[in-house]
């Protein structure tokens, strides 16, 4: 017995592990996807980006986050504030059993939802590019994974309000990826759109991205790190049931990106007369998106049909938000936020124990929370140290004005 519950302790945390390493690898997407779709002038402090909020994510979150997302008591609006992660679970209490037995240790828990975290940062970081000052970007990374972050994270996965209440969010289409682009709305709203974007007589101007292969390596990167991202959001399979849970989540995260590819790719052919491989890009991402509410519940078909709403849904999201005059690179809001929002929505087609109701009191909370939290903090740092470069840094490039260098050096001119 003793032997088996070792074996059945040491796979679940192994197994948490591996996911975990694969949402990290989501670092890689997000980077390669963001470096595609910016002018290469922008690319290396698109990068710089990138790697900073990735390590400032991971230290504000050991610092701080994980303990305000999971140490309060259940069913609370106001967190625990503390340092660190704790104990280690011991020995005892794993062969003890029963309910209430930890079946992974807490390292890899603490390693799994550092991640999410980062991944939750990284919307923010293509929404905002090629006008941000990169120092006001990584002093809002602070703010947002320290504390903005697990704050909504602990009213949901943490026992808060919002789990009281009945929301449900298997893997974070609303969690993760609708606070990330509520963040990131509210950061291009005061930022303002770049320039030449749009005239003054309304048109809209195309800025095309630089590397549309390395646009698409990067979707490819975050579609195999997705697996990680619902995978890992089982918890465990150490027995047949969270096996066969896992599997299925494997394959409903499949067929939903897929059908986000599709259904995008056939609305930009109808709409645009083109088949415009950044809008495949992001039905691919809006799928994925669309299914991590809820990659459980519905049958494998089931899935690629959500997936396939999400790839429409973002097609004429990205779309409608320029119109609005507000300029997002990389289609992050819509991906993540719009396209989050119908993920939430769709869990209780598939899942009886989840409410219409209880969605939309958690789209409301979460989203407003990070909304007006972001924004405040947005706008402080627009009065304290300023949050746009100025005109000539951004004509020229926000590669030689932030980081003294360039990713194509040798496409430049030299004087």
């Amino acid at each position: 017995m003793n032997e088996l519950a070792d074996l059945s302790y040491a796979l679940d945390t192994f197994y948490f592990l591996i996911c975990g390493v694969l949402v990290m690898w989501m670092a890689a997407g997000f980077s390669m996807l963001e470096a595609g779709l910016v002018r290469s002038k922008n690319t290396a402090e698109i990068l710089t980006k990138n790697i900073a909020l990735f390590a400032i994510a991971c230290t504000m979150y050991l610092l701080v986050g994980y303990y305000i997302m999971y140490s309060s008591s259940a069913g609370g609006f106001l967190p625990n504030l503390g340092f660190l992660i704790g104990t280690e679970n011991s020995a005892d209490a794993v062969l003890a059993g029963g309910d209430d037995a930890p079946y992974y240790s807490m390292r890899s828990d603490f390693f799994f939802q550092v991640v999410f975290v980062a991944t939750a940062m990284s919307i923010v970081s293509g929404a905002v590019a090629e006008r941000m000052k990169l120092w006001a970007f990584l002093a809002f990374a602070v703010v947002m994974t320290a504390f903005i972050y697990p704050v909504s994270g602990y009213w949901t996965w943490g026992g808060g309000w919002l789990s009281e209440v009945g929301y449900s969010d298997y893997a974070g289409s609303g969690i993760v990826h609708m606070a990330g682009a509520a963040a990131a709305l509210a950061g291009v709203l005061v930022l303002g759109p770049r320039k030449g974007k749009y005239g003054k007589d309304g048109s809209i101007h195309a800025i095309p991205g630089a590397n549309m292969p390395l646009a698409t390596l990067g979707t490819f990167i975050l579609w195999m790190g997705w697996f990680g991202f619902n995978g890992g959001s089982e918890l465990k399979m150490s027995d047949i049931g969270s096996a066969n849970n896992v599997a299925q989540v494997f394959v409903n995260t499949n067929a939903a990106a897929a059908g986000g590819v599709i259904a995008a790719l056939i609305l930009a052919k109808l709409w645009f007369r083109k088949a415009d491989l950044t809008m495949a890009l992001n039905g691919a991402l809006a799928g994925l998106v669309a299914v991590t509410a809820d990659p459980l519940s519905p049958s494998a078909l089931g899935a690629a049909i959500i997936g396939a709403v999400g790839g429409l849904i973002v097609v004429a999201a990205i779309v409608t938000l320029d119109k609005l005059k507000l300029d997002d690179p990389v289609g992050a809001i819509s991906v993540h936020g719009v396209v989050g929002i119908w993920g939430v929505l769709a869990v209780p087609l598939n899942n009886g124990d989840a409410s219409f109701g209880a969605q939309l009191i958690g789209i409301v909370g979460i989203f407003g929370w990070v909304f007006i939290a972001s924004l405040v903090v947005w706008l402080v740092l627009k009065a304290v140290m300023g949050i746009r470069v100025s005109e000539e840094e951004e004509y020229e490039g926000v590669d030689i004005a932030e980081c003294g260098l360039e990713a194509y050096p040798e496409f430049s001119v030299k004087k």
